[in-house]
């Protein structure tokens, strides 16, 4: 090319580095697990959503290896083009015993849940009346709708209900959408308020529940955590964390997800994800369903890490789930913290802007079921010598 047409793209990344707002890729040299080899080293892996660790278990790839045989690898295309397997309709219906629902929908990623049905959902003279901090692709899914938007203050029932009241008699339809655990924070939303004042206020509910699949209400989710499974309209969440799979799914009433399937351009437009995900999505649901001491489990590590955190004088903010931040501050000491972890051996990674507001960079760490007391212990003991070292206890 002659002309350097994107010069100004080069000039925005450069000063995003500058403030440390990029996000160093590192490569793995093995399968997503407790003590994965990364860029040649074996690390304790804390930035990983493979909470159950799943992602590597031998009945998930057997499930898989054995769809391959008999499906194939590709999906072919679009599944409402060129149809989708016998595996996609067991998908669908463990998905809704799963979660507790009449129906149940597998899409191709949980962001295109979010995507591709928030859009769907509202029409203009109606309003989505969504928390701060929702993930982005919520935010993404809701400015593609011609509804209005209302946003309430992180969590504050009482701005919730604010919001709610001066919505009420303004729009035809109301949708409350929540993130059911904060995946920046690893604080979990007040769902029995949130349904309580939406029935009070005549809206509905929606619930992303991707980090709270495997962790809350018994690996079943925050709805069946406080007991909501009937009462949701609307519950989306993935495959791709606790479950160690790929994909997002949606639950609800039948006539919800027939509705979902044809109108979400995400999953009419988007090729299927392959049968073998499918299989090993199926068998991820069935192991949590049967094991529950693998979450309670998950919760004794979690407790462990986050009560050790906090004796070294680490500030864990608003955690009540296996994410546990690490509090810094600048974007480029977290950097440059996670950095040093890393070459103590450990692998977990600084979230900074725009994920989270300037000023509020932090480390993230996920406890994984797979890590022994050893590997905690060893973690502890790094984050103790770099948080010395950076002077951040």
């Amino acid at each position: 090319m002659t002309r350097d047409t994107t010069a100004y793209l080069r000039e925005k990344y450069e000063q995003m580095d500058e403030r440390g707002e990029t996000w160093p890729l590192k490569q793995l040299q093995t399968a997503s697990q407790a003590r994965p080899v990364v860029e040649g080293r074996e690390v304790i892996m804390l930035a990983s959503n493979n909470y159950l660790d799943l992602a590597n278990d031998s009945r998930l790839r057997t499930a898989a290896v054995d769809a391959i045989e008999k499906f194939g690898v590709g999906a072919g295309s679009d599944w409402s083009i060129a149809g989708y397997t016998e595996l996609q309709d067991e998908l669908h219906d463990t998905i809704a015993e799963f979660k507790g629902t009449e129906g149940g929908l597998s899409y191709q990623t949980g962001f295109s849940v979010n995507a591709g049905l928030l859009p769907q959902l509202l029409d203009d003279g109606d309003v989505y009346v969504s928390d701060e901090y929702n993930h982005g692709s919520i935010i993404d899914g809701i400015r593609l709708s011609p509804a209005d938007t209302r946003v309430y203050d992180h969590s504050d029932m009482a701005d919730l209900e604010r919001v709610l009241q001066s919505v009420s008699s303004e729009f035809n339809r109301i949708i409350v959408v929540t993130d059911g655990v904060f995946s920046m924070d690893g604080d979990v939303a007040k769902l029995d308020e949130i349904h309580r004042l939406a029935e009070e206020y005549g809206a509905m509910t929606y619930v992303d529940d991707c980090h709270g699949e495997g962790v809350l209400g018994d690996g079943h989710g925050i709805t069946a955590e406080f007991g909501l499974e009937d009462e949701i309209d609307f519950q989306m969440g993935s495959f791709s964390k606790a479950c160690g799979g790929f994909g997002g799914m949606l639950a609800g009433d039948q006539h919800v997800v027939d509705f979902a399937y044809n109108t979400s351009r995400t999953w009419l437009l988007s090729a299927g994800y392959p049968p073998a995900v499918a299989a090993a999505n199926k068998r991820a649901l069935e192991i949590i369903d049967n094991e529950p001491q693998r979450v309670q489990d998950l919760w004794n590590k979690r407790e462990y890490f986050q009560s050790e955190l906090e004796d070294l004088g680490f500030d864990t903010g608003q955690s009540e789930t296996p994410i546990v931040p690490v509090m810094i501050g600048d974007s480029n000491t977290a950097k440059q913290f996670a950095e040093r972890l890393f070459e103590e051996g450990l692998f977990a990674l600084s979230i900074v802007y725009p994920m989270v507001p300037r000023g509020e960079a932090r480390i993230r760490n996920q406890i994984n079921v797979g890590l022994t007391e050893t590997d905690l212990n060893e973690a502890l003991r790094v984050y103790e010598e770099v948080g010395r070292e950076l002077d951040i206890i």
